[in-house]
């Protein structure tokens, strides 16, 4: 009734007029309609200044009031192409909630709700209430993601509580219960108006010395040196050092202003805003409420109900064709937005009797992956980014401004970003197709079921390793990294079915449960087939990067680099960390010595742009050390096993035996007919093997080599989730899932990888010092789950609270099935905090007398804990092997390896 009534009154008297009899007299809701203005702005330019920040809204607003906060107020300048804090107040939702993805953007989000508070209570006003939020469950699943959510609001120090589906209609009478499970009720959560906040924030700054300039427009960013120099406007030039793009809806259009070009990753879709008249007697403390099962919100705001949602099939839009902010309100459409229609009258059966005030339409921007986007960009340093704040910049504009603001001033923030940062992306993720293929799924994931592994199915296809035709023909499954897709299992193929003609279908990889995954016995099958026979991995996606130099200037630059000593004979490996000032991971690689000025560095595959740009920032101005990204040069193929040196030697001539090719080692080898291939001996797994990098023209043949002759072997082909599960076994850290830009080697048992005597002091030696002296805060730990079914329990996929003793002591990180083990082995962090919640010093005895448990989904589960990287019981014993310890070393390196060894 109430859909054909708002379809028939649009038709009727266009978009937003009113709905319904009665005359339209001025309520507090017509107030949206109303926009503060500015005063103070600059009537000219300065010629110069220190920091430039493009966009007056509410980003650009809170880096501004950061930035005067740290006394930096009078050398900043804000350039606002319309007015301050334009923007319909009517396309905002101003929802502010807590709970996100991660820790890190919990942390942001809690940053900016007390700023909102502090404002307030300064006597500015931002619309913030903290009228709470509830969050309805329709399915299982649902219902797991919250047990979760509130099992992690110990260690996120979030209040929450579980509901049942008559508490969620106590708390919001209106709502249909009928199909819900449960809720999570959120009291600290609340709204605010993000006009107001905006205005708020900018006034402070002025207050404080920043200058704003109205009415203009950014027309060009200069660099000099690879540095940001000064930018053009309509009304003149500014020479300054930082320039800072809140340009938001517009980000990726100032950076193609730049010179060189920054790419900016964001594209626009349609977002709906449904606003009905006054309902009576509805209460302004009406809390939010979320279903994300049904991809819609509810708020209160002034008395009237407003409604939106993230629809599963979102609708890409140009932002070429927006020249404003009021261009940003382009006309409905019903049909598009009548999947949440149904919904919203679904949940809230009343609302079909409501009169409708304005269906709006606002484009919003969002990153191809869902995430925002922060940091200095890596085509031009001092120019940072903080953007895509996916329709919730009130939630995150507080706490993204405070770490932009103090990467600039301090060079580091408090924040671990890196999941953030910008430097998560390839210049592939800019392309205009490509993010309009991806963007049609991207705002359906912000409420979508975060299961594991998640896997986008638009943008795919792009990154392939020569030998994918044959892997997806073999029974590939894939998983998508930096655009590249990459194996993650290998499924049975019925070759009584298959035709040799006609390739298999594109899979992509799926984990659509909290519990024992459909793949499951296919990767046991693999994790097994590395362990007693021969398992081919495609690692291509690895980051490859060569470093040369004429003299020794590479040496001394990796060495000023590396925490490690990288000056060891030519052929050897060295895996290093490089740490940051504070000593924390920007990079945790291995290095192979090719010549005596020559070195390959093989860097996660994340790491891409980010290694890239840590090494650009210090080689050295002369140009006497060269950099070359070799990442799409080479095909690696690892190969794992017992078997795999017997394997190899039918393919080349090279004696591969230990006391000619040792564990740790490099070898340039002839490969069947094919010549250059590097050969590393060793797995990134703790097993027996080697990685071959190999020249692209000789991919396929090196392949169907390796296949034909490892039939005798047992070869068989193995996806990534077996190697994950190898690596967690053998209490390997990882980048981006234990080791971060926070993390220390000390912290996570790579102390005897930090050659802290090197002639030349290696950048974040003196904090590891102080760290060494004074103890360590947290230390890096293997808990092996002891009474869990993995038949029958809800597994552990990372970041689920640790307890010691009954008391809340770290998290986990990276969690695996151990198939050896026949348990769930799950990596993490353990603290030593006080009744105050202070992390004390840490040691082994602490770690050692504990009793441990994990909280996975409110259900606690028994573990026992390991310091030290396991020797794992085997078929085929390897004294090279066993010896190598990933974590904590306990042998003597020179014991059984030879004498190229160097972990």
């Amino acid at each position: 009734m109430f859909v054909r009534r708002v379809r028939n009154g649009v038709q009727r008297y266009g978009a937003f007029k009113c709905i319904g009899a009665g005359s339209r007299t001025l309520s507090s809701l017509d107030n949206l309609d109303h926009e503060e203005r500015l005063d103070g702005c600059l009537l000219s330019l300065p010629s110069n200044a220190k920091v430039v920040i493009c966009g007056g809204g509410v980003m650009g607003a809170a880096v501004a009031y950061h930035l005067s906060k740290r006394g930096w107020g009078a050398q900043t300048v804000v350039i606002e192409k319309e007015k301050v804090g334009t923007g319909s107040r009517w396309y905002s939702s101003g929802l502010v909630g807590a709970f996100k993805p991660s820790l890190a953007q919990v942390k942001i989000a809690q940053s900016s709700i007390q700023l909102l508070k502090d404002l307030e209570s300064r006597g500015r006003p931002t619309g913030w209430k903290q009228c709470g939020s509830l969050l309805l469950a329709r399915t299982r699943d649902r219902m797991t993601v919250y047990r979760r959510m509130k099992s992690q609001s110990v260690s996120w120090g979030i209040e929450c509580e579980l509901v049942s589906p008559k508490r969620c209609q106590e708390i919001w009478p209106m709502l249909n219960v009928d199909d819900v499970l449960g809720g999570l009720w959120i009291p600290g959560d609340g709204v605010g108006d993000t006009h107001l906040f905006c205005m708020s924030l900018m006034r402070e700054a002025v207050a404080n010395g920043v200058g704003v300039m109205e009415d203009c427009s950014i027309t060009a960013v200069h660099s000099k040196e690879g540095k940001v120099s000064g930018i053009d406007t309509t009304h003149g030039s500014i020479e300054c050092q930082y320039f800072v793009n809140c340009a938001g809806f517009w980000a990726r259009q100032i950076g193609q202003l730049a010179k060189p070009q920054v790419k900016v990753p964001l594209l626009p879709c349609e977002h709906y805003y449904l606003h009905t008249k006054r309902i009576d007697n509805l209460d302004p403390m009406t809390p939010v409420v979320r279903d994300p099962d049904g991809y819609i919100y509810l708020r209160e705001r002034d008395g009237c109900i407003l409604a939106g949602g993230f629809e599963p099939i979102a609708k890409p839009v140009y932002e070429e064709e927006i020249r404003n902010a009021e261009q940003r309100c382009v006309s409905e459409d019903w049909d598009h937005f009548h999947v949440l229609l149904q919904e919203i009258i679904k949940r809230v059966p009343s609302l079909s009797q409501a009169v409708l005030h304005k269906l709006c339409n606002g484009l919003e921007a969002f990153s191809p992956d869902c995430k925002w986007i922060v940091g200095e960009t890596p085509e031009m340093f001092n120019y940072h980014v903080a953007a895509g704040m996916k329709t919730v910049g009130i939630s995150a504009a507080g706490g993204v401004a405070e770490a932009t603001v103090d990467e600039i001033v301090d060079g580091y923030t408090k924040y671990d970003m890196y999941e953030l940062d910008i430097n998560r992306f390839l210049g592939l993720h800019n392309n205009k197709r490509f993010l309009r293929d991806r963007m049609k799924e991207v705002p359906g994931v912000h409420y979508g079921l975060p299961y594991p592994f998640y896997e986008f199915e638009m943008g795919r296809n792009l990154r392939l390793s020569p030998i994918y035709p044959t892997l997806r023909d073999k029974g590939a499954v894939f998983g998508q990294v930096m655009g590249y897709e990459r194996p993650t299992w290998f499924e049975s193929i019925d070759k009584s079915t298959a035709t040799p003609d006609i390739p298999q279908p594109f899979k992509i990889a799926h984990t659509k449960t909290f519990g024992k995954p459909h793949w499951f016995d296919t990767v046991q099958r693999e994790y097994w087939a590395c362990r007693e026979a021969v398992g081919l991995a495609d690692y291509s996606s690895f980051t490859k990067i060569d470093l040369q130099s004429q003299g020794n200037e590479v040496v001394d630059l990796l060495q000023y680099l590396c925490s490690n000593n990288v000056d060891v004979p030519v052929g050897s490996i060295i895996h290093t960390g490089m740490q940051n000032e504070r000593g924390g991971y920007e990079n945790d690689c291995s290095l192979a010595r090719i010549t005596e000025n020559h070195y390959m560095m093989i860097a996660p595959t994340i790491q891409q742009t980010r290694c890239k740009v840590w090494l650009k920032r210090h080689l050295p101005r002369n140009g006497a050390v060269t950099l070359s990204d070799v990442t799409s040069m080479y095909t690696a193929i690892c190969i794992l096993g017992p078997f795999t040196r017997s394997l190899l030697s039918e393919l080349t001539d090279t004696d591969l035996s230990p006391s000619n090719f040792p564990f740790f080692t490099f070898k340039e080898l002839d490969v069947g007919l094919a010549n250059g291939i590097r050969a590393m001996n060793l797995t990134h797994t703790g097993e027996l093997g080697y990685v071959l990098y190999i020249p692209n023209e000789f991919a396929l043949h090196v392949y169907n080599r390796l296949i034909t002759v490892g039939e005798k072997y047992g070869i068989s082909h193995v996806g990534y989730y077996a190697t994950r599960s190898l690596r967690v076994e053998k209490f390997f850290a990882f980048w981006g899932q234990d080791l971060d830009t926070m993390t220390t080697p000390l912290e996570c048992g790579r102390t005897w990888r930090v050659k802290f005597d090197k002639d030349i002091p290696f950048i974040g030696r003196d904090a590891l010092l102080r760290q060494r002296e004074e103890g360590i805060r947290r230390q890096y730990v293997q808990l092996l789950l002891t009474d869990h079914d993995h038949e029958l329990d809800l597994w552990s996929w990372g970041g689920e609270p640790i307890y010691r003793d009954g008391n809340y002591c770290g998290q986990t990180t990276t969690t695996s099935y151990g198939f050896t083990f026949k348990k769930q082995v799950c990596l993490g962090f353990v603290q030593n905090l006080d009744e105050d919640g202070v992390p004390q010093k840490v040691t082994n005895d602490y770690v050692l007398s504990g009793h441990y448990e994990i909280d996975i989904a409110g259900i606690r589960y028994a573990a026992k804990v390991n310091l030290h990287s396991p020797n794992l019981p085997t078929k085929y014993p390897d004294k090279e092997r066993d010896v190598y310890q990933a974590t904590r070393k306990l042998h003597e390196s020179n014991q059984f390896l030879g004498r190229h060894y160097q972990p």
